[in-house]
C-alpha cells in the first residue's frame, strides 16, 4: 500500500509501551555545544526545542557518555555522573515541552577518543589496536574489571535517564565506537570470554543490552523504551559482514529490545564491503522487522523520499534534514513540503536556532551540506 503524508502521522507504540504521535523521529547528532564539563547548554536546549516543537514523534539525542573515558568529542554532553541528572533534566523538559517524546543515546568512544580530549589519559578499547585512520592512538586494552565498571557505567547513566524525565534511551552500537569494536574482528582480538568468533564478540554488547534493561526495571515507573543503534557493515578486513549483523540482530531481539535504529549513509544503499546493491536497511527489516521495530535512516531529506523509506521500515529519522531545516514536518503537515530547506542557508542562521559550534562543524564540512546564500 502506497504511504500518504495522512500514514506519516499515525501513532505507534513500542512493546514497552511508550507510544510517538508520528513515525517520524529526529536522529542523534553530536552538536559539540555542551559546557566542558558534559552540562547542556542554553543555545542545545533552544536547538532541541525548536525542533522537537515541529511536530517530531521523538527526538533522540547527541550521544552522551557514561564515562570519562568515553569522551569522543570537544565539548561533550555527558551522562556520567549524577552531577549530570540536572543538566539531563533540562534537556528531556526542553523536548518534551515542545511536544515530542525524549530519547538519550548513550556511548563510550573507546578507542576513537584521544589524549588531548581524555586530558592526558590513552584511550582504551577491547584490544590494543588502533583504528584504521591517520593519526590514531593506539588504545589500552581493557581488563576484565575496566569492562565489568563499563557495563554497569551504561546502567548506571540510563538509571540517570530515567530520574531526569526520559521517555528512553538508544544504545550506541554503531559508528565505529567502544559497543562496535567489541563485536568486530578488527578491533576485538581478545581470547578470553569477550572476544572470539561472532557469538563470543556479542558477549559485551548484550551485557551492556541487559545492564541498562536492569536500571529500567528497577528505576523506570513509566514506559521506556530502550534502542540499539547499530552500523551493519565495516569496510575493514577482518570487519563486520553483513551475516555477523544479521546473526548479532537475533540475538538483539532475544534480549527484547524495544527498536533497531539502522546506521547507514543512504537509506537505500548497497554494502560498503563488498558489490552487492541491495539496501542494507531493506535487508534489516526483512530479517528482524517482524519481531522488532526498524527505524530506517540515511540520507532522507525530501518529502517523496520519506513516503518511499517508510514503504519498508515502519519508522524514520531525520538526521541532516532537520538541521538545514527545523520546521521540515510542520511545513509537510501543513502541505506546504515544497517550501522545505534543502540547504543551509547562511543568510537564515538566526532563523536555524543551531548552536555556533554545530553551525561551524556544518558550514565548513566538506560535502556534508549544500550551502547557499
Amino acid at each position: 500500500m502506497a504511504i500518504t503524508t495522512q500514514n506519516i502521522f499515525e501513532p505507534y507504540t513500542f512493546t514497552s509501551g511508550l507510544s510517538v504521535k508520528n513515525r517520524i523521529l529526529m536522529a542523534p547528532m553530536t552538536t559539540s555545544s555542551s559546557d566542558p564539563n558534559g552540562d547542556v547548554t542554553e543555545d542545545e536546549l533552544i536547538y532541541y526545542k525548536r525542533r522537537a516543537e515541529s511536530g517530531l514523534g521523538a527526538v533522540i539525542t547527541a550521544c552522551a557518555h557514561v564515562e570519562p573515558l568515553g569522551v569522543g568529542f570537544p565539548d561533550p554532553l555527558g551522562a556520567d555522573s549524577d552531577e549530570r541528572i540536572v543538566s539531563l533534566t533540562r534537556l528531556a523538559t526542553s523536548i518534551q515541552d515542545g511536544g515530542a517524546k525524549a530519547i538519550l543515546q548513550l556511548y563510550h568512544a573507546g578507542r576513537m577518543s584521544n589524549e588531548d580530549l581524555l586530558k592526558g589519559e590513552q584511550p582504551v578499547g577491547p584490544s590494543a589496536v588502533p583504528a584504521p585512520r591517520p593519526n590514531a592512538a593506539v588504545p589500552r586494552e581493557m581488563t576484565e574489571e575496566e569492562i565489568e565498571a563499563t557495563i554497569a557505567a551504561f546502567g548506571e547513566a540510563a538509571r540517570r535517564a530515567i530520574q531526569a524525565g526520559f521517555d528512553g534511551v538508544e544504545i550506541h552500537g554503531a559508528n565505529t565506537y567502544l559497543i562496535q569494536q567489541f563485536f568486530s574482528p578488527h578491533s576485538n582480538v581478545r581470547t578470553d570470554k569477550w572476544g572470539g568468533d561472532v557469538t563470543a564478540r556479542m558477549a559485551f554488547p548484550i551485557a551492556v543490552i541487559r545492564s541498562i534493561q536492569q536500571a529500567v526495571a528497577e528505576y523506570a515507573e513509566k514506559p521506556f523504551v530502550v534502542g540499539y543503534r547499530i552500523s551493519p557493515e565495516e569496510r575493514e578486513e577482518p570487519g563486520i559482514t553483513m551475516d555477523d549483523t544479521l546473526k548479532f540482530l537475533e540475538a538483539i531481539a532475544d534480549e527484547g529490545i524495544d527498536y533497531i535504529h539502522a546506521s547507514v549513509g543512504k537509506f537505500f544503499g548497497g554494502s560498503i564491503r563488498e558489490e552487492d546493491n541491495r539496501s542494507r536497511v531493506e535487508m534489516i527489516q526483512q530479517h528482524i522487522g517482524n519481531r522488532v521495530p526498524v527505524i530506517g535512516v540515511g540520507g532522507l531529506q525530501t518529502l517523496k523520499q520519506v513516503k518511499e523509506a517508510l514503504e519498508v521500515t515502519p519508522l524514520v529519522s531525520l538526521g541532516h534534514a532537520l538541521i538545514m531545516d527545523p520546521d521540515w514536518l510542520a511545513k509537510v503537515k501543513k502541505s506546504r513540503d515544497e517550501e522545505i530547506f534543502q540547504a543551509i542557508h547562511l543568510s537564515k542562521k538566526e532563523q536555524l536556532d543551531i548552536p555556533e559550534n554545530l553551525w561551524n562543524m556544518v558550514t565548513k564540512a566538506p560535502g556534508w551540506f549544500r550551502i547557499e546564500e
